[in-house]
């Protein structure tokens, strides 16, 4: 540091000394300060007070409503006001669905012969600490809210139950009850003998549905994001709520036929005859992992109600696993006769790679079911089908990639003499040029990118959402649904979780194996600035298994060792095509291809006519540069 720069430093560091004592307030401006704090503490005091006033007042005006509601009911029911809480179970084969007639509605569904993730036979979906349904009706001068009544049971079987609650001679609310051979029950509600209690224009009833939605899988964060509250449109197609971010009512500006609370492998849905009118409101709110509660669910509703109870409001739930096939048959069990579409709660991806999922991956994975094979096994088939029909465009690019690996040669000694940079331009030109003589197409190395993708990104939403998968182990894979730890440490860590997965880490060492293998044969075709810009990108190749790493840890292991298997075949294709191709042989076959093309010249068209005349116009603006220099 020379002289002149101590210098400048100190005359800094003294104007800037001098500017703040200069800038000090006196002793009465900082009295007048003081003053003023103390003016705004009292104040934000005040509001503060004010604040909490006011939110105390509201919820004490909340409760009376609330305690007004409760005693306009009990004024109607208040023989139904007062019982003991019972259940009474419906069950078949495959559900077990618990109601409670303290509001007369499920309280427990339970899911079984899928295991949940502490070992236990069956899942249980929800119980009655974290779910609540219930119906309103707003009479002329008394509410009726199903949750504060308790209810008879009668004409009880395994499979049916009529829900009664009295109101007064000949008046009741009744609720009936019919659980299917599967997984869907229907409900019918209506009232007898209370017409004259509503407006002549009242028509529809509240309908409340709240859960707490149950981690059922092992890895939360995995399981979390494919948890989604999910609805149908009366007029066709799904929609549901951010599965990361918070809603609270939420309105869908739609009619909707059903609406569903969502895990990863699990439904409980609510479906409406009538429909759900406009206007929804709608709640998802993500819980913390310690909870083990995935997220809060809510759904306000309004749908058709006779206040005649001549027709009856009829509802029916599905309470079961996410499996296509099971929920096309579903539909057809319901009485609605609507196109429900419920097997868009298996989530397949966007629409193109939705097509693919839907008309090509969920059929072969059928067919390779059914064949009672390990879903291990069947993920190793199916990627051996898919390189198997994908073979003949890889080849093709391949053969692409070494033709101008063998005009290598040829291509340096006809560039060479290119090498500024302002001539980067005729070097192209130069370049394409000799490709077209040749007959080789260098857009064509890109296709098995390509190619790849679009199946790679179809399997990625395929496989974490196939139910196949859960709970089926292979080698050391316990379970193919979840992440399978090497090493666990119990406490989360940023962006890497509470655990390392063998099959993700076994995917990124794969996945930086073969991007090694694709450069070197990239770096084999590369001529001049295209060579040394191969460099500049190689940090990028690395780069990426790395990021995967952080993505795919979380994810489940069929996911990862499918993209492992993926990866091994891709480079045993691409291994065993450069073992069997002859240089030589390949090289003369592009000679004779270019004598041919001395003998019938063809005008140059595609990437070569594009580049020739963009070298026409640089050429035009050089000439047009030099004639302005010159004058």
């Amino acid at each position: 540091m020379d002289k002149n720069t101590i210098t400048g430093f100190i005359l800094i560091a003294a104007v800037l000394i001098g500017f703040s004592w200069w800038q000090q307030p006196s002793a009465e401006e900082k009295e007048a300060m003081r003053v003023q704090d103390s003016l705004n503490m009292v104040a934000q005091k005040q509001a503060e007070e004010k604040q909490k006033a006011a939110a105390k007042a509201n919820e004490e005006k909340l409760q009376k409503a609330a305690e007004e509601a409760k005693e306009d009911t009990t004024a109607l029911f208040h023989s139904a006001m007062k019982g003991t809480a019972q259940q009474v179970v419906l069950k078949n084969d495959k559900v077990e669905i618990t109601l409670n007639t303290k509001g007369g509605t499920v309280e427990k569904a339970v899911v079984k012969d899928f295991k949940d993730r502490n070992g236990n036979k069956d899942v249980t979906l929800f119980d009655q600490k974290h779910h609540q349904l219930k119906f309103m009706m707003a009479g002329k001068t008394s509410n009726i809210i199903s949750s504060d009544l308790f209810f008879t049971p009668s004409e009880t079987t395994d499979s049916t139950v009529t829900m009664t609650a009295m109101a007064g001679e000949g008046q009741k609310l009744v609720m009936n009850y019919r659980l299917g051979k599967d997984y869907l029950m229907h409900m019918s509600l209506h009232v007898e003998g209370m017409s004259g209690l509503f407006a002549p224009n009242y028509r529809t009833m509240d309908v409340e549905w709240d859960e707490m939605c149950h981690q059922q899988e092992k890895g939360f964060s995995f399981e979390n994001q494919r948890s989604a509250l999910t609805y149908h449109f009366t007029d066709g197609g799904t929609d549901y709520l951010n599965e990361m971010k918070e809603k609270r009512d939420e309105p869908v500006d739609e009619p909707i036929d059903w609406v569903a609370f969502k895990n990863q492998y699990f439904s409980a849905v609510m479906i409406a005859r009538e429909n759900f009118e406009a206007n929804a409101l709608m709640t998802s709110v993500p819980q913390e992992k310690e909870t083990q509660i995935l997220k809060q669910y809510g759904a306000k509703m309004k749908t058709a109600f006779d206040p005649t109870g001549q027709r009856a409001s009829e509802f029916e739930f599905y309470y079961g696993p996410n499996d296509f096939r099971l929920l096309q048959d579903i539909e057809e069990q319901s009485t609605f006769g609507k196109d429900l579409q419920l097997e868009r709660l298996v989530y397949l991806g966007w629409p193109l790679i939705r097509i693919i999922n839907r008309w090509f991956t969920l059929y072969v994975f059928d067919w390779l079911t059914k064949l009672g094979l390990n879903m291990g096994i069947v993920l190793i088939l199916i990627t051996m089908l898919l390189k198997f029909i994908t073979f003949p465009l890889v080849k093709k690019s391949y053969m692409s990639s070494a033709k101008m690996r063998v005009l290598k040669p040829k291509l340096d000694e006809a560039t060479k003499q290119y090498d500024k940079p302002e001539d980067q331009m005729q070097k192209q030109q130069a370049m394409m040029s000799m490709y077209a003589k040749y007959g080789v197409s260098p857009l064509s190395g890109c296709l098995p990118a390509l190619i790849q993708m679009p199946i790679w990104i179809a399997m990625f939403n395929y496989v974490p959402n196939a139910i196949q998968l859960r709970g089926e182990s292979f080698l050391w894979m316990d379970d193919l649904s979840t992440y399978d730890p090497i090493l666990e440490w119990g406490k989360d860590i940023w962006l890497i979780g509470d655990h390392l997965s063998l099959t993700c880490i076994l995917f990124c060492v794969a996945n930086v194996l073969y991007s090694v293998m694709t450069m070197r044969q990239q770096k084999d075709q590369m001529v001049g600035q295209q060579a040394e810009q191969m460099k500049m990108m190689q940090w990028m190749m690395f780069l990426m298994p790395v990021m995967f790493f952080f993505i795919f840890n979380e994810y489940s292991s069929g996911l990862n060792f499918y993209y492992f298997i993926s990866l091994f075949f891709s480079a045993a294709i691409m291994w065993i095509l450069r073992k069997t191709t002859n240089d030589e042989k390949l090289l003369a076959i592009l000679e004779n291809k270019y004598k041919e093309n001395q003998k019938n010249p063809k005008k140059a068209s595609g990437m070569a006519a594009r580049i020739e005349a963009m070298q026409k116009q640089v050429e035009e603006m050089k000439k047009q540069r030099l004639s302005e220099q010159n004058k």
